[in-house]
């Protein structure tokens, strides 16, 4: 694959980490071959000495219209080059036996939360003020998509939970990972008007 673009955070890209990069994502990405398809590769390092994980790789994987991030650190920048190239090949595997699952397989029921599985969602909060400060905005595209499309996005992203616009309705949805296993689905409740 020739659209792997490698930058570099507070170190130089030598000829031998490029070559480096090339070959391992190149082999990793080979596992799913399908256009269109772009690499962003990442390489950082912390100047904090007291970090033993300074260096460490992020790629992000463009396929079609979904997204696999994954970041690998450690001691050693080539070592955390193979350990992403692993982890997106692992990542692309499982998108792959995703898509191929979803074609074989008919529509799926839709069960309704309920009051246990929202309180799955809240944690409670502490009398610090720190908790209330706003530590980052994102500003993200919600294109129309099924639930079984976001789920996938969600295992993609390594996300517990995902926010996308349903295909069906047009309503915005956020889909989760339950901790005692499977996922659940919020979606907004419609009023009827009363004619």
């Amino acid at each position: 694959m020739d659209d792997i673009r490698i930058s570099g955070r507070k170190v130089a890209i030598t000829d031998a980490l490029r070559t480096h990069v090339v070959d391992k994502l190149g082999s990793a990405l080979k596992v799913f071959d399908i256009s269109p398809m772009t690499c962003d590769c990442v390489l950082r390092v912390d100047k904090n000495p007291s970090n033993l994980e300074r260096k460490s790789c992020e790629v992000t994987v463009f396929v079609r219209d979904n997204v696999v991030r994954v970041v690998a650190s450690g001691d050693d920048m080539m070592a955390a080059i193979d350990e992403a190239a692993d982890k997106v090949s692992r990542q692309l595997r499982k998108y792959k036996t995703r898509v191929v699952d979803r074609r074989q397989k008919g529509p799926r029921i839709a069960i309704p939360a309920d009051i246990e599985d929202l309180a799955d969602l809240i944690e409670p909060t502490g009398e610090d003020e720190e908790d209330d400060v706003l530590v980052r905005e994102k500003i993200i595209d919600l294109p129309p998509m099924t639930e079984e499309e976001a789920l996938v996005q969600t295992d993609l992203l390594g996300h517990d939970f995902y926010v996308f616009t349903n295909a069906t309705t047009g309503l915005i949805n956020v889909i989760y990972h339950r901790k005692n296993g499977g996922y659940g689905i919020i979606k907004p409740k419609i009023e009827e008007e009363n004619d």
